[in-house]
């Protein structure tokens, strides 16, 4: 595990502090792990888990005791973003701002980056 010296990679709102804090509270969840993987129509896709343990490579950001970890691989695809809670009348979730992306499908769901 490490810890981004300076500026953190991801910013949460206050909402998604909230939600976060939520899903850790027993103890049991140590944080929200994002990720990306292939797939989707777009190409790329975000994935959230919650985490029991602290992988040795993740990055760790903490803001007023919500925790989030970024797997290895989405580190240099999430820096800049901005993490959101928001609920509707239809669906709640997590909304990602993510300035790294260049294209996303019609349903949001998937995403591209661009070229590394």
């Amino acid at each position: 595990m490490f810890a981004i010296p300076g500026k953190n990679p991801v910013t949460l709102t206050p909402a998604a502090v909230k939600r976060i804090r939520g899903l850790m509270e027993g103890g049991a969840v140590k944080g929200l792990k994002l990720g990306v993987k292939k797939g989707g129509c777009a190409g790329m896709e975000y994935t959230m888990e919650h985490a029991t343990e602290i992988g040795a490579h993740d990055a760790v950001v903490e803001v007023d005791g919500a925790r989030v970890l970024i797997a290895p691989m989405a580190q240099m695809f999430l820096i800049g973003t901005e993490i959101d809670y928001r609920t509707s009348l239809l669906e709640s979730g997590f909304v990602f701002s993510n300035p790294n992306v260049v294209e996303s499908c019609g349903c949001g769901e998937s995403i591209k980056f661009a070229e590394q």
